[in-house]
């Protein structure tokens, strides 16, 4: 049994659902957790998908989640563009998911900054090119996250991080990541919970941004089973989480509840 835990950061992807299906007991998972008390958030890398559907995906799927309870990279990012002064970007990714960026003018040359997300089978030449080129001319690279894969039904599949990477190989130059596994995600979300890192849970799949960034950060990981998980990748990560279980069904058992 896990003590001392005050709040739990839930992925989504794999941890409550695969696709259009619930991971069994998930739902009964999430409301002995808020009897018990405990802060939740629920945080996602997906750039697939707009902050409103994502939403109306967990409440069809019976797994209720309130809006602010959500936290989306695509929030980050243009609170991160804001910061800095950015208001001229360019926005690599799906057309429903700009609609999450419209406190930013989207424009495709003189950009401050590139914003990469999820394109799928779009991504291309042309696309990485054009960002390639306005990074080289000064814009900053931004990735709203930068997993290797992940699982789709018909089976693993290449995720963001992989032509980000291509992007900072090119350019010789790092992207400012917003998503898991960058620290100042996790220390974020806390802070608006009031919780410190050394009070929190990181529940996920992916042993990389879920496991080893909230590790990093100070935070406990609790890797489940399901999703992406596999265990050799676990094994050759290098990374010890701090328990391993079946699913999110296992969740309040280990946590008291």
């Amino acid at each position: 049994m896990l003590e001392g835990v005050r709040a739990l950061l839930i992925d989504l992807d794999g941890v409550l659902y695969v696709e259009e299906e619930p991971i069994a007991g998930a739902e009964q998972a999430l409301e002995r957790l808020r009897a018990c008390g405990l802060g939740l958030r629920f945080v996602t890398n997906t750039t697939a998908y707009s902050r409103d559907r994502t939403l109306a995906k967990l409440a069809r799927l019976g797994l209720p989640v309130a809006s602010g309870e959500l936290i989306t990279p695509a929030a980050l990012a243009v609170r991160h563009c804001l910061e800095r002064g950015y208001r001229r970007v360019a926005l690599i990714m799906n057309e429903e998911v700009k609609r999450d960026f419209a406190e930013l003018h989207e424009a495709e040359n003189d950009c401050q900054a590139v914003v990469i997300g999820d394109l799928g089978a779009a991504f291309g030449y042309d696309v990485l090119n054009h960002a390639f080129r306005q990074v080289m001319d000064g814009a900053e690279l931004i990735a709203l996250q930068k997993n290797r894969y992940w699982l789709r039904a018909d089976g693993l599949s290449l995720d963001v991080g992989p032509f980000v990477a291509a992007i900072e190989f090119a350019t010789g130059r790092e992207a400012y990541v917003v998503g898991k596994p960058a620290r100042a995600f996790f220390t974020e979300v806390l802070a608006d919970l009031g919780v410190s890192c050394s009070a929190a849970a990181m529940v996920g799949d992916d042993i990389e941004s879920d496991i080893g960034g909230a590790l990093a950060a100070g935070l406990l990981g609790i890797l489940v089973r399901t999703g992406k998980y596999r265990e050799d990748r676990v094994r050759d990560s290098g990374i010890q989480p701090t328990v391993v279980i079946g699913s999110i069904a296992d969740i309040p058992v280990l946590l008291g509840c």
